[in-house]
């Protein structure tokens, strides 16, 4: 008995320290926060997308009838930002504050590190709700709840973005740190989530009405857009601070969002 219970909390345990750290999903279990734990984690973190992304495609589509795009896509943005607790947000300012100082690499690092946001963080910010806010009123305007796939799929490939980035680049700092704890994550895991987030990704298309073929290509149509953008991103900041942070992270998955929003746009205005 002791054994099953064993290797049950081995499969729980990575998947409930996924929601605690990404979401604000309740998950009442005391979850061991330690580099084993954290590392089989992240094979989690598209799980924790598709469930943000149903939670948000449910509240879109309720939130278009009831009220015209601005307002709906004004509440969809903020409950974008509680369902994660503000968490990449966060990330996303610090990176900016850091990166956009263009001091030292050491300075850099520091000014990341330093809870207080500055202006570039601010801005960072303002500047991230206000295009998240556009886009989901665009799609709002578009009609896009008649694909409830949409922000599954954006969820997902946004934190399979932040997966590849942590077993693709090393860590900047030296040693502490969460994103120091998620280090040993690496190709054999990150083929795992992959295969994951794709079929996972594939599920939301067929969920949406499509068949199983449009499915796998809807998957591919917004992975391939999130593994180019977030690839040039990551490469970018990699190269300014030596490697990658948990702030850079959460930066990634924040920006990658974006993107998958834009292209959505774009391709339902061109296509």
């Amino acid at each position: 008995m002791r054994n099953r219970n064993s290797g049950w909390l081995e499969i729980m345990h990575p998947l409930g320290a996924a929601f605690q750290l990404l979401s604000r999903f309740p998950v009442p279990v005391a979850i061991p926060f330690n580099n084993k734990v954290l590392r089989r984690s992240v094979v989690c973190y598209p799980l924790v997308g598709l469930a943000i992304g149903i939670v948000l495609a449910g509240a879109g589509w309720g939130l278009s009838w009831l009220l015209p795009p601005v307002p709906a896509a004004a509440l969809l943005t903020g409950l974008w930002v509680m369902l994660t607790g503000g968490f990449h947000l966060d990330g996303l300012m610090d990176t900016a504050d850091g990166v956009l100082s263009h001091r030292s690499r050491e300075d850099m690092l520091a000014i990341m590190k330093d809870s207080r946001v500055g202006a570039m963080g601010a801005a960072a910010c303002v500047l991230q709700l206000l295009m998240k806010f556009a886009l989901l009123e665009g799609l709002l305007e578009s009609g896009w709840q008649n694909g409830v796939g949409l922000l599954p799929a954006v969820a997902i490939w946004s934190r399979w973005c932040m997966a590849a980035a942590v077993a693709w680049w090393p860590y900047a700092r030296s040693g502490g740190g969460l994103g120091g704890l998620l280090s040993g994550f690496g190709g054999r895991q990150l083929a795992v989530c992959t295969v994951l987030a794709a079929g996972l990704s594939a599920g939301t298309g067929v969920w949406s009405g499509e068949a199983v073929q449009t499915g796998i290509v809807f998957a591919i149509a917004l992975g391939l857009p999130a593994l180019g953008f977030s690839v040039l991103l990551a490469r970018r900041l990699a190269a300014r601070l030596g490697g990658l942070t948990g702030d850079t992270y959460g930066a990634i998955n924040e920006l990658t969002e974006t993107f998958l929003l834009l292209v959505i746009l774009l391709a339902g205005r061109l296509l």
